[in-house]
Formats: structure tokens, sequence, C-alpha cells
């Protein structure tokens, strides 16, 4: 074991029983799972600023008291994050996850963004706080990664101007909303099933349109209709489909800035569909 992580655990009276166990997923940090006398822990590696960040971000769902699992923090110091280790199993309820969603969405904040800025994955993420989330969502998040494709040569200039023409006009249809906490990254590997229901970890968090967690979900899966039901509760807004088209726009081109050529064609068509609406 690492000295400083054994120093760290020393001055937390943890007391190891083995050695960690790496986990899947650590392809961006260095996850693994540590038994101990005091129960299973996650231990998490990477730069200091990440993991203040992430813990940070567990710490606000936690309080917002969603109904949601969320791992507690331990502790977090200089390169280690410590958290409980959350049991896996049990039955699938995506009710309750649209209910915990819909509640954890009605904690608003008086800025979009976030004090902080974080990340999401390794990609740096810009959380300057905004009255407007159309503005916040046009110069924090879609021109800064438009541009980080541009220059990498993953976007065409064609498409970099549509890009730009679609930012430019989010307040001709999307109104502006008070901003709520979202996790930020919230795709089905971030959502785990366990005994006491739905979890939710690695977060990204910061204030802005709900639909940016629900936009995630259905990017890379498909929550399922009693999640819906559960978390609209009646309420859909009637652009739901444009909506998501947009909130999935920001974490395609990530995915394109990270992983290359393979997601271009998902940028191009998301863009094609929000200019011709």
């Amino acid at each position: 074991m690492e000295q400083s992580l054994s120093t760290l655990l020393a001055s937390l009276e943890i007391v190891p029983l083995g050695e960690p166990q790496p986990l899947s997923g650590g392809d961006i940090a260095e996850v693994a799972r540590l038994e101990t006398r005091q129960g299973a822990l996650v231990v998490k590696r990477d730069e200091a600023a990440s993991l203040a960040a992430e813990a940070e971000g567990l710490r606000a769902l936690r309080r917002a008291n969603s109904g949601l699992i969320v791992p507690e923090v331990v502790a977090q110091q200089d390169e280690w994050l410590i958290m409980e280790a959350l049991p896996q199993g049990g039955r699938r309820d995506p009710a309750r996850l649209g209910e915990g969603l819909r509640t954890l969405h009605g904690v608003t904040g008086e800025h979009h963004g976030w004090p902080h800025d974080n990340h999401c994955g390794p990609t740096a993420q810009r959380n300057t706080p905004c009255r407007d989330g159309r503005v916040f969502q046009r110069d924090h998040r879609l021109v800064p990664l438009g541009e980080a494709c541009a220059e990498r040569g993953l976007l065409s200039s064609a498409t970099r101007g549509a890009l730009l023409d679609v930012a430019q006009r989010l307040e001709s249809w999307l109104p502006d909303r008070p901003a709520c906490l979202v996790h930020g990254d919230l795709w089905s590997g971030n959502v785990l099933t366990t005994p006491r229901g739905p979890a939710i970890i690695d977060p990204a968090v910061y204030y802005h349109y709900p639909e940016v967690d629900l936009a995630m979900l259905t990017l890379f899966g498909a929550p399922g209709e009693a999640f819906f039901e559960a978390y609209w509760d009646g309420d859909k807004p009637a652009d739901w489909t444009r909506r998501e088209t947009l909130f999935q726009l920001y974490p395609l081109l990530n995915h394109l800035l990270l992983f290359g050529g393979a997601y271009r064609a998902a940028v191009e068509r998301a863009i094609a569909r929000l200019a011709a609406d």
C-alpha cells in the first residue's frame, strides 16, 4: 500500500484488511475497493484539485436529500479521495430514480454555474456563474468545446459555423429559468442499483437546466417510461425533444474531443436538427 494512503488511513483510525483491489472504470483515475475493520471503502487516486471538486459535488448531492443514494465522503486529502463503498444488487427502480432526480432538481441557486470549475471526465469544465442560462450554455459549454474540437481539426469550418449559429439563437426559443442543481455527468454508468435504491456517483455538479441530466441519461441509455412518468409528473415540456438534442450536444462535443472522429457524425446530426427547428 502507498505510504501516503497508509498514513491517511492511520490518521482516520481506519484499519485496512489487506491491499486495495482495483475496480473497473478507473481509466481516468485509479479506483480501488479497500476492506477495513470499519467497513468497505472506495479509494480514488487523482490530481488533488479534481478530487476536491468531486468531494464537494458528492457533499452537495447528499445535502439535497433527494432520496437517491450518494456515497459518503470519508476524507479527501492531496491525491486521495476515500468514500464509503456502496453495496451492489437489488431491483432496478426507474420510478424512484425519476422521483429522486426531480427532488434533486428542486434545489435551486441564484446563478447558472458553480463557485469553482471542475471536470466532466478529464475535460476541464468552466463554471463561471451567469444569471442567464442561455448565456451560460453558449459561453461556457457549447462555444468552448466547439472551439477546442475545431482547433484539433475535429470540426469542419461549416460545422463550426453552424454550431456558433445554434448557440447564438438560444434566446429565440429556450426560455430562461431558475438554475437547479444537476449531477452534471449522469450517464448510465454513474447510476448504480443498490439494495437501498438507486445511487448516483462521480458527479460534475453545477447549477443549470435540469435537462442536462435527463439528456445525458438518454444519450447512452434508456431510463424507461416509468422514469419519465415519475420525473415529469404530468409536466413534460412540449419541446422536450428539442431540449434533449441541445443538452446532448455538449457531451457529444466532449466525446468528440476525447475520443475523436467516431463522434463527428453524431455531433453533426445534433447541430443539423437544432438548426432546422
